[in-house]
């Protein structure tokens, strides 16, 4: 089920979303649940209590509090909620994609632009949830892509999450659970019981380690060079690499 929040100071906002929402849900057949929020610390109050949220249409201009500053906030808890600005002036129009934001939508919102930016936001959602693994990081939840994973290790039962584009995620967690979760995207190993590797990334194997793109040297126990060995150029011709 998608989750839905909106916060906005001005009650007739709200309310004319929960009607657009309500009609939405209704004709595209959808299980969405909604929370309104009329002040930014009452939405703060829930997330920093672990509330999470699929989507979130956040006024810009609010007593006492400005979105961007609740939205850069709020990302220090969830780095995959969809934002999406709600405002009558496109003064914060260039702020808004410091924090990611999904859209920026003009006011008064119309019931058919709404609706477009629905489908819009929830095809996305729904996109991520099927290639991505929620994991519950230092700071708060993220969502990671497999694909862009390199490898993982096991540091004093602190994981650490080493991704192709250098970024390293911490997450307390059992190195266990996190390699049954990502045996359905494949091409996952433990070469070492501290250490979990994406194979699309291997550079060399040798007798008593491996070496991965980013020039991490992983090292294989006495005994498993074979097996690791195998696994790899098993990957390799699944993949229609060239193996010379």
């Amino acid at each position: 089920m998608i989750k839905v929040a909106f916060c906005d100071d001005d009650l007739d906002v709200l309310n004319e979303i929960r009607v657009f929402l309500d009609r939405y849900r209704v004709e595209r057949n959808e299980e969405i649940s909604y929370t309104a929020f009329q002040s930014p610390l009452d939405l703060m109050a829930k997330v920093e209590k672990g509330a999470r949220f699929d989507v979130l249409f956040l006024d810009v201009i609010m007593p006492g509090e400005n979105g961007i500053d609740v939205a850069e906030e709020i990302r220090n808890y969830d780095s995959n909620i969809k934002i999406i600005f709600l405002t009558s002036s496109k003064e914060f129009a260039v702020q808004s994609y410091i924090v990611h934001a999904y859209f920026y939508q003009l006011k008064p919102v119309e019931e058919e632009s709404f609706f477009r930016l629905m489908d819009s936001v929830l095809a996305t959602c729904e996109k991520e949830q099927r290639s991505c693994l929620v994991i519950k990081c230092k700071n708060g939840i993220s969502c990671i892509d497999p694909k862009k994973l390199e490898y993982c290790e096991v540091i004093c039962r602190t994981l650490y999450l080493h991704f192709v584009d250098g970024t390293v995620l911490e997450t307390i967690g059992s190195m266990d659970e996190l390699s049954r979760q990502l045996t359905s995207y494949g091409g996952f190993i433990r070469p070492h019981r501290s250490y979990l590797i994406n194979l699309e990334y291997v550079q060399n194997i040798f007798c008593r380690s491996m070496t991965m793109s980013c020039q991490a040297e992983i090292p294989i126990p006495r005994g498993k060079y074979n097996e690791i060995k195998n696994a790899f150029l098993k990957y390799a011709f699944e993949n229609r690499r060239v193996i010379i």
